[in-house]
């Protein structure tokens, strides 16, 4: 059971940024495209009506979004550089130790974060405050700080459990992209020797 509650919340999670990602890149080529059309006299009668004026603040909102949650995908798949220069002089066990200190301050912080964000988002919500353009409560825009640094709190827990248990760390290999298929190895051509 909650081996399937993380997959879920793991396909959730990467569905969310990707279509807040795709989303914001489509309205924003949009945005762009009608102002441009506006300038040629034949096509401004037809696009001078469309009324763009809050793409961009809900590319803000969206990005904001994308960024929380994206922050705790780096921590769940070990995208976010870490600097352990210091561990490699120190013993094996020493090392062990500091990185889960380092992976619990991470949630600490985080989960201070989420509290804090919880309790101002509250008393946003009993306020009247709305965003310029599109008119959107402020409360559900500055969600994005408690959902976000929850979540985040979760998977620094999340990997210093799995951590704590079998001295693992998720690591992000650069050369290897989900989806696509290596091609066999093959041997790097011969260069040509220079004639002098």
């Amino acid at each position: 059971m909650v081996r399937f509650f993380l997959r879920v919340l793991d396909r959730l999670e990467e569905i969310l940024i990707a279509s807040l990602m795709a989303a914001a890149t489509l309205l924003i080529f949009v945005a762009v495209l009608q102002r441009y059309a506006a300038g040629f006299p034949l096509l401004y009668p037809y696009v001078i009506g469309i009324d763009l004026t809050w793409a961009q603040e809900l590319c803000i909102f969206m990005f904001v979004w994308m960024a929380k949650f994206g922050a705790a995908y780096g921590v769940r798949t070990g995208v976010h550089v870490g600097v352990d220069v210091a561990l490699q002089n120190i013993s094996k066990e020493s090392a062990h130790r500091v990185i889960l200190f380092g992976l619990l301050c991470g949630a600490f912080f985080t989960g201070t974060i989420g509290a804090f964000g919880t309790r101002f988002v509250w008393e946003l919500a009993h306020t009247d405050q709305v965003s310029p353009d599109m008119e959107l409560p402020m409360a559900f825009v500055y969600a994005a700080i408690p959902c976000g640094s929850f979540l985040m709190c979760f998977r620094f827990l999340q990997v210093a459990w799995s951590f704590a248990r079998t001295g693992e760390l998720p690591h992000h290999d650069a050369s290897k992209i989900e989806g696509v298929t290596p091609l066999a190895d093959e041997a790097p051509a011969p260069t040509a020797a220079v004639a002098r």
